[in-house]
């Protein structure tokens, strides 16, 4: 029976694996059309996507996440004309790292027996789905326009809430509420305090996106939330410096931040426990 069971469960696994994986290809068709229309201060919803080159609305049989791209040799239907490598890309990239997300996030999920315990877990799984969403769209956006659209962050101060909040009651994790709660407002502060003294070196769309990955980053507990902050200053600076060294002007200006927020939030909530607890047992030993 236990052998059935095993079995059973690691079935259940894949497909779930396998369905966010498909879901996350095709959020990334729909981030491709967020990174280009939200800066313009356009709808996301209307017109239909259209080729940049002809203007002729993309058929629903074009539209198959990277399939689509790859049969058509990246190429328009209509006039030949080249369709940017960026769009298939930006959609694996998504399918991946949904998936990576559910590894993170879909054995809690297993772990259940039922009712309401479950429900919470699942409601974590789709809140970090969420982040991976906005993380995509947010570093596609920083490093087009140089900006972080209140659009999308301003709206994912609430969605991560009720999420995570909704996350934590019902499955009887109410430190984990309070600890979001306190890692919002003390990642916010904390750059808030820096873009105050060096409003040069930081934009207040990357203050206002603290908040939001400290809202997740607490979430996770004191070491997540500490090693995803640390990571996003050591991995910005890092990038800094290879820029100092191949840039003849010697000068970062224009370096966008919200990538490396994002990336040092992801180093937190995939390994941020890990690392937090390797680092206290150095200390102890030392």
């Amino acid at each position: 029976m236990s052998g059935a069971l095993a079995a059973a469960t690691g079935a259940w696994a894949t497909t779930m694996l396998a369905l966010v994986g498909v879901f996350g290809l095709l959020i990334g068709s729909f981030l491709n059309v967020v990174a280009y229309r939200v800066p313009a201060g356009m709808s996301i919803v209307t017109p239909r996507s259209a080729c940049p080159e002809c203007g002729s609305q993309i058929r629903a049989r074009d539209n198959v996440p990277v399939l689509s791209w790859l049969l058509l040799r990246g190429r328009c239907r209509d006039c030949a004309g080249t369709i940017s490598a960026r769009y298939p890309l930006v959609e694996a990239v998504t399918g991946v790292f949904f998936v990576l997300a559910a590894l993170r996030f879909a054995p809690v999920v297993l772990r259940q027996d039922g009712g309401a315990a479950t429900v919470g877990a699942i409601l974590q799984l789709v809140a970090f789905l969420y982040l991976a969403g906005i993380t995509v769209a947010l570093a596609l956006i920083d490093l087009d326009t140089h900006t972080l659209p209140n659009a999308i962050v301003l709206p994912s101060y609430l969605v991560g809430a009720v999420l995570l909040a909704a996350a934590a009651v019902l499955r009887g994790d109410v430190a984990a509420l309070i600890s979001a709660g306190a890692g919002m407002v003390g990642l916010f502060l904390v750059y808030l305090l820096i873009a105050l003294i060096s409003p040069r070196g930081m934009g207040f769309g990357d203050v206002k996106l603290s908040g939001v990955l400290g809202l997740y980053l607490g979430y996770l507990g004191l070491g997540p939330l500490l090693v995803g902050a640390f990571a996003a200053f050591l991995l910005g600076g890092l990038f800094g410096i290879v820029m100092l060294l191949v840039r003849r002007d010697r000068t970062t200006h224009g370096i966008a931040f919200g990538p490396w927020m994002l990336a040092g939030a992801w180093v937190g909530v995939f390994a941020g426990q890990l690392l937090w607890e390797s680092y206290l047992a150095l200390v102890v030993r030392g």
